[in-house]
C-alpha cells in the first residue's frame, strides 16, 4: 500500500470516527436536555385556557379551570349592570384600589367589556367556594340584595362585579385573572395583552 493511500485511509477513519462520536454524543445528550423541559402536567397547569362564550346566555355563567383554580365567566344583563352603581356605600373596596385585577379591569364593572365578568371563583377570606346568588332580593339574603355571590362558609358577600361588601370576613374583592378577547366569542384566560376588544 502506498504512502498516499495510507494517509487517505487514516483521514477517512479519523473523519468517520469523529462523525460517529458526535452522533453518539448528540443521542446521549438529547434525553438529558429534554429532562429540563417542564412536564406536560406542569405545562397544562399554567397554560392559558380558551373559552368559547358564543352560547353563553345573558344572566348565566360558565365555569372553567385555570392553574387549578375555578374561573367564572358571567354574562351580565343590562339590569345587572345598572344594579352595580346602587350600593357603592355598602362595599369595602368599591373602586378596587386594594384588590387584584389587571389595569384594564380596574373600573366600575371590573372587566374589559362591561357585560362580561371574569373572576376567580374563590373567596378571598379562606379560599372557600362562593355560590352564585345572581337574582336580586334573594329570600336567603334579604330584600335589599342586588345579586352577586355568597360564601356560605363564613358569610362573605360579593356583588355582580365581584366587589366585597363591608363587614364581612373577606378582605378584598374577588381576583380578576389576566384575560383577553379573541374576536367576539372567544376569551383566553391566562394571557394578558391589554384591553383588546
Amino acid at each position: 500500500m502506498s504512502e498516499e493511500a495510507s494517509v487517505s485511509r487514516r483521514r477517512f477513519l479519523a473523519v468517520a470516527t469523529s462523525v460517529t462520536g458526535a452522533v453518539g454524543l448528540a443521542m446521549t445528550a438529547a434525553p438529558f436536555i429534554a429532562s429540563f423541559r417542564p412536564s406536560a402536567r406542569a405545562q397544562a397547569l399554567g397554560a392559558p385556557v380558551e373559552v368559547d362564550i358564543s352560547k353563553l346566555e345573558t344572566g348565566s355563567m360558565v365555569r372553567v379551570q385555570w392553574r387549578g383554580q375555578p374561573v367564572w365567566i358571567l354574562k351580565r344583563s343590562k339590569e345587572m349592570l345598572e344594579l352595580l352603581g346602587n350600593h357603592g356605600d355598602k362595599l369595602r373596596d368599591p373602586d378596587s384600589m386594594e384588590s387584584i385585577q389587571p389595569a384594564y379591569a380596574a373600573n366600575a364593572t371590573r372587566s374589559i367589556r362591561p357585560e362580561i365578568l371574569v373572576v376567580i371563583g374563590t373567596c378571598t377570606h379562606l379560599g372557600c367556594a362562593p355560590i352564585e346568588k345572581l337574582q336580586p332580593a334573594d329570600a336567603e339574603l334579604g330584600a335589599d340584595w342586588p345579586g352577586g355571590f355568597f360564601c356560605p362558609c363564613h358569610g362573605s358577600k360579593f356583588d355582580l362585579a365581584g366587589r366585597v361588601y363591608a363587614g364581612v370576613p373577606a378582605p378584598t374583592n374577588l381576583v380578576v385573572p389576566p384575560y383577553r378577547f379573541v374576536g367576539d366569542t372567544m376569551i383566553i384566560v391566562g394571557e394578558d395583552t391589554g384591553a383588546s376588544a
